[in-house]
């Protein structure tokens, strides 16, 4: 989002007040949170998601591993007021430890062109949902079983993460939009 031009290698102030800006955002979309049995409900899979359409790869990737390491530094960074290593053991973990994998991806994807359209940022973000439920579901399977988790670790987030993905490909595109025409 900071504007850089092709092939301009990440500035170290910049990547720091990107991973630092990146972070906040993602300790704030975890406040805003729906308590459900095991793993609640946050805003935090969208806020990932876009971070790692915005950021790229490499730079959305470290800015997940920022934010799990702060939390597990103790900030209260997660959802809750809660910081500390509980909730990268507990049912939470695989969701936050997929969120690297997503924005990973997700950066991969956008860096390949699949942020220039709402359809293929939709499809780019369903592919990071799927990362993150993929990453949750088998860390509680391992620990619940299979079906279990799939009651308590996906099916209440189908349909939130189809609301999550319209609206960041939504809202990337048109956040590009006034980025570029300031430049």
């Amino acid at each position: 989002m900071w504007p850089a031009r092709p092939g301009e290698t990440v500035g170290a102030l910049r990547a720091f007040v990107l991973v630092a800006l990146g972070t906040a955002l993602m300790t704030l979309s975890a406040k805003v949170s729906l308590p459900l049995p095991y793993v609640p409900m946050t805003l935090q899979s969208l806020v990932v998601l876009m971070i790692g359409a915005a950021y790229g790869w490499r730079l959305g990737s470290a800015t997940m591993i920022a934010y799990l390491a702060e939390g597990a530094m103790g900030l209260p960074v997660f959802a809750g007021p809660v910081g500390g290593l509980a909730p990268l053991v507990g049912p939470t973990a695989g969701y936050l430890f997929g969120f690297v994998a997503a924005a990973f991806v997700t950066g991969w994807l956008a860096e390949r062109g699949w942020d220039r359209s709402v359809v293929l940022l939709f499809a780019a973000m369903a592919v990071g949902h799927v990362v993150i439920f993929a990453a949750g579901f088998g860390w509680l399977a391992f620990g619940f079983g299979v079906a279990k988790a799939w009651q308590v670790g996906v099916l209440p987030f189908i349909a939130a993460s189809l609301v999550k993905n319209a609206l960041g490909a939504t809202l990337m595109p048109a956040a590009r939009r006034i980025i570029d025409r300031r430049r």
